[in-house]
Parts: structure tokens; C-alpha cells; sequence
């Protein structure tokens, strides 16, 4: 276990440096190609980036992602929730790119790896899954803490919530990369939000309402409380891709997305963490716990049975 929490920490650092490197690509090296005659092997490098910069930064997300997951929740539990966020995720990409609904009118450009038939880069349903686990288990984590006991009201409130979350990245993130010097997708039909349609918000909030109750309702059978330090990493990867998404929306000079993003995305996430950090009481065993915690063989020998055999 300790061998996979090194790999989950290289994965996570390998994450974000990716992002500050494609940053840099994006926002310096494009508009000023004179850049790359000073550094070593600067050409190699850009082409590396314009290969696989995009596909690499979503991989090692996911793969850090995953494998916190396995450590906290277990291989089954990790899986009730992957395999939901992907196959819905992707269904949802499949049928935006073919027919405009649930996000609008658009198409996906080079950039981000292997197209799944033709129409949605396989990158794009990992990035749901890594971002919406972060997103619900954050929200999840907060409600327990502050209600110590989630009724139906609180799961449905931490899959509300979650999902919104993960709709905030999308408002930070969509009006950059669709008008960049290099898009990664386009709008058919610009939309009245800084390029994107509003149906796009819609779709995403729906899309993370759906495969986060399909998972909630396949947990509904598992204990999950997280101990405060266990929120780190979700707390680190959901900042990291809002501080990627913000630093290119503000390049663009897109100021409006960014607030908005802070204000219902970054802003729950902080407090849902800082709520996980409080320490938890822990309960008191009453006298019939006590007398159950007792050791087979003293209960037994206290029993007015065994004290009439003997």
C-alpha cells in the first residue's frame, strides 16, 4: 500500500506539472514561437506537447484518482462509481456530438487523443470520472461532517451539489479552450455565454446529477467517511484543473466565467473541505455495548447457564 501511495503522488504532481506545461505551451510558446530557440530541445518538446500534452495531463489525473480510490474506498466501490461516470458520460458526449443534445451543437478537433467512433476522444469520459469523484466526495465529506448522519435529504443534497461543482469547472474552462490559438472542440452555433451555448450548462449538470445518483444508490449499501486527510488529494486535483481553466479564461480575458466558477464551485469545494478537517466526536459506548464488547468466554461465563452447568 505504500508503493501506491508514492505512485498516486507521482501521478498527481505529473498532473499538474502536465497542466503548467501545456499552460506555458498554449498561452507563450504558440503566440511566440521565438521562445522555443531558448530552451533545449525546444522544438522536440513543443511537438511532444502538441501530441500528447492534452491526453497525458487527463491520464495522470485519472490514474491518480483511481488509485486513491482503490486505497479509500476499495476496488468494488471505486468501480460503482467509475464505471457509471464513464459509460453515462460518454453516452451523453456521443449523443451531444451526433445530435446537439444535451450540450449544444458541437464537435471535438485533435488534441486530445483516439476519437471513440469517430466523434468523443477516449480522454474525455476520464476526465468526467476524476472530476466528478473529486467533486461528489468533497461535497459528500462536508454534509457528513456538518450533519454527521446523511438521510436521503443529504445524499441527494451531496449528489446536488457535487454535480454543480463539477458544472463550475465547465464554466471556467469551456470558453477558453473552445477560442484558443489551438481549440480543442468548437461550437457550431456560438452560444450567448462567452461562445457557449446555455443548454451546455444544463447538460452538464444533468449528466453529473445522473451518474452521481447511479452511483449513490449502488453505494447505498457501503459505510464511506472519509478521515479528514483522505480530502486532500480531491481537494488538490479539483483546484489544479479550476486554476488550468482559470489561468487560460483570464488570458482570454473572460473575467465573468471565473467568478462565477469561484463562486459556486471553488468557494463549496473550500468549505466542504475545511468542514471534513474538523475533528469528529467520537461516540460514546453505552452499558450495552460494553457488556457485548465483552470477550466470548467471559460473556459465556457470565451467562446463569454456564454458571448452573458448572
Amino acid at each position: 500500500m505504500e508503493q501506491l501511495v508514492k505512485v498516486e503522488r507521482y501521478c498527481l504532481i505529473g498532473h499538474l506539472v502536465s497542466m503548467a506545461f501545456g499552460l506555458a505551451g498554449i498561452l507563450l510558446v504558440m503566440p511566440h514561437p521565438e521562445f522555443l530557440s531558448l530552451l533545449p530541445a525546444g522544438q522536440t518538446m513543443y511537438r511532444w506537447s502538441l501530441a500528447g500534452g492534452g491526453v497525458m495531463y487527463i491520464l495522470l489525473g485519472t490514474l491518480a484518482v483511481a488509485i486513491y480510490a482503490y486505497r479509500t474506498l476499495g476496488v468494488k466501490t471505486w468501480l460503482m462509481f467509475m464505471l457509471p461516470a464513464v459509460l453515462i458520460s460518454l453516452g451523453s458526449e456521443l449523443l451531444g456530438t451526433s445530435t446537439g443534445f444535451p450540450f449544444g451543437d458541437y464537435s471535438y478537433l485533435s488534441g486530445l487523443g483516439y476519437k471513440i467512433a469517430g466523434l468523443v476522444p477516449f480522454t474525455i469520459p476520464l476526465s468526467w470520472f476524476y472530476l466528478g469523484l473529486s467533486a461528489y466526495l468533497l461535497a459528500r465529506a462536508g454534509l457528513q461532517a456538518k450533519f454527521k448522519q446523511l438521510g436521503w435529504a443529504g445524499h441527494l443534497g451531496a449528489i446536488a451539489l457535487g454535480a454543480l461543482m463539477l458544472t463550475s469547472w465547465d464554466f471556467v474552462l469551456d470558453p477558453a479552450m473552445s477560442q484558443t490559438s489551438m481549440p480543442f472542440w468548437y461550437w457550431h452555433t456560438p452560444g450567448a455565454f462567452f461562445g457557449m451555448p446555455y443548454q451546455n450548462f444544463a447538460g452538464w449538470l444533468g449528466t453529473g446529477f445522473v451518474f452521481m445518483t447511479v452511483a449513490a444508490l449502488l453505494w447505498r449499501k457501503q459505510t464511506i467517511r472519509l478521515e479528514p486527510a483522505q480530502t486532500n488529494l480531491l481537494l488538490y486535483i479539483y483546484l489544479g484543473n479550476i486554476a488550468f481553466a482559470t489561468v487560460m479564461s483570464l488570458a482570454a480575458g473572460f473575467w465573468v466565467p471565473v467568478l462565477l466558477g469561484f463562486a459556486v464551485g471553488v468557494a463549496p469545494a473550500v468549505i466542504c473541505w475545511k468542514l471534513a478537517q474538523s475533528p469528529q466526536p467520537v461516540a460514546q459506548p453505552s452499558e450495552m455495548d460494553k457488556v457485548t464488547s465483552l470477550p466470548v468466554a467471559e460473556a459465556v461465563a457470565e451467562s446463569p447457564n454456564q454458571r448452573m452447568v458448572a
